[in-house]
């Protein structure tokens, strides 16, 4: 995912502008592996292979998320990482 992307997306639970944290990034500076964090609701997306999953709280797979936050949470040392507040 390019850096510029970041500026047209927007939370789809409350339209609200998105800070990015950046785990892996590409040689090109492509995101490969991070998160979306909601400014107002506190929602958090996951970066997954450059794609961002960015789908309303019924239609989200959680059990699917899970695994690769338990792994991030390993790997870098993030303590608190809950996809919904």
């Amino acid at each position: 995912m390019k850096l510029k992307t970041i500026e047209k997306l927007c939370c789809p639970f409350d339209k609200h502008d998105l800070t990015l944290q950046v785990l892996v990034k590409d040689t090109t500076e492509n995101i490969i592996e991070g998160i979306l964090n909601c400014t107002h609701c506190q929602r958090k997306y996951p970066i997954v292979y450059g794609v961002p999953i960015m789908a309303p709280d019924e239609y989200r797979q959680i059990p699917l998320e899970q695994p690769i936050l338990e792994r991030w949470k390993l790997e870098y040392g993030i303590s608190d990482l809950k996809l919904l507040p």
